[in-house]
C-alpha cells in the first residue's frame, strides 16, 4: 500500500502534477524542495545526497523517516513508500558504524561490472589495462562461484560489452540509460541472494557511473570495493577526484 495515501501517512493535502513538494531534514537542518510524483526510497536517498551530501558521512548507516500527522511524530519510512502528497522526511543516522571494510566471503560478495562497452574503447585512458584485469576478475568469480552483475549504457548507441570480456554465467547482463547500476532488476536480484554484504565494482567511467553505483549501494549499508586499476575515465583528473 502507497503509505503516503493511507490516513496519517505523510502530511498535508495532496498536489496535482509531475512534482511534489517535500521538505528535507537532516541534522539541525530543513530544507524544501521537490520530488517526482511517485517518488520512492531510491530518489529521496539521492535528494538527501544532492542536499547534505557534504555533510553525511557515508561511513554511518541511516534510516529515513516520514512525519505522520496521525502520531504528530517521525516514523520509519514504511515499506513500499511512494510521494504522492506534500510531506515532510528526514534522514537520521544510527549510532551503529558499518562494518568496517576486510576480507571478502565468496558467499556474501557479488561483482559488478559497469559499462565495459565497445564505443568506449578510443576514449577511456587505459582501457586496455582495465579490460585484461576485469577479464582476471571475472575469471575469479566463476572459480569461486560470486554472482556477476553486467550493465551496458545505452547499447544501441554505444555498443555491447568488448568481446575481450567473458560474461559466460553473468547472473544479470542488462542495459541502463541511468547513471547508477542500482536498476530495480539489479535491487530484485540482490534481494534473492542470502547474505549479500560486499559488492566488487569496477568498469566505466570512475567520476559517473562508477562514483553513482558506489553511493547508492553505501546509502543501501553494503560495502563497496572498488578494484582501482579495473576502473578509468576520459581525464585522469576526474578519476583521481572521484576514487579519492
Amino acid at each position: 500500500a502507497e503509505a503516503a495515501a493511507a490516513p496519517g501517512g505523510g502530511g498535508c493535502s495532496p498536489v496535482g502534477g509531475g512534482s511534489v513538494p517535500v521538505l528535507f531534514c537532516f541534522s539541525v537542518f530543513a530544507r524544501p524542495s521537490s520530488v517526482p510524483h511517485g517518488a520512492g526510497y531510491e530518489l529521496l536517498i539521492q535528494k538527501f545526497l544532492s542536499l547534505y551530501g557534504d555533510q553525511i558521512d557515508m561511513h554511518r548507516k541511516f534510516v529515513v523517516q516520514l512525519f505522520a500527522e496521525e502520531w504528530s511524530q517521525y516514523i520509519d519510512l514504511p515499506k513500499g513508500f511512494l510521494v504522492s502528497e506534500r510531506c515532510k522526511v528526514r534522514l537520521v543516522p544510527l549510532q551503529i558504524q558499518m562494518t568496517t571494510l576486510g576480507n571478502l566471503t565468496p558467499s556474501s560478495t557479488v561483482f559488478f561490472c559497469c559499462d565495459m562497452q565497445e564505443r568506449f574503447r578510443p576514449a577511456i585512458k587505459y582501457f586496455g589495462d582495465i579490460i585484461s584485469v576485469g577479464q582476471r576478475l571475472l575469471q575469479g568469480a566463476r572459480l569461486l562461484g560470486i554472482p556477476v552483475i553486467v550493465t551496458e549504457q545505452y547499447p544501441k548507441g554505444l555498443g555491447s560489452t568488448v568481446q575481450e570480456i567473458d560474461l559466460t554465467g553473468a547472473k544479470l547482463v542488462l542495459p541502463k540509460t541511468k547513471f547508477s547500476m542500482v536498476l530495480p532488476e539489479v535491487e530484485a536480484a540482490l534481494a534473492e541472494i542470502p547474505g549479500v554484504r560486499s559488492i566488487v565494482l569496477f568498469g566505466v567511467e570512475t567520476h559517473v557511473c562508477i562514483q553513482q553505483t558506489a553511493l547508492e549501494l553505501i546509502g543501501r549499508g553494503l560495502e563497496v570495493h572498488i578494484v582501482a586499476d579495473a576502473t578509468s575515465s576520459r581525464s585522469m583528473m576526474d578519476r583521481m577526484f572521484a576514487l579519492e
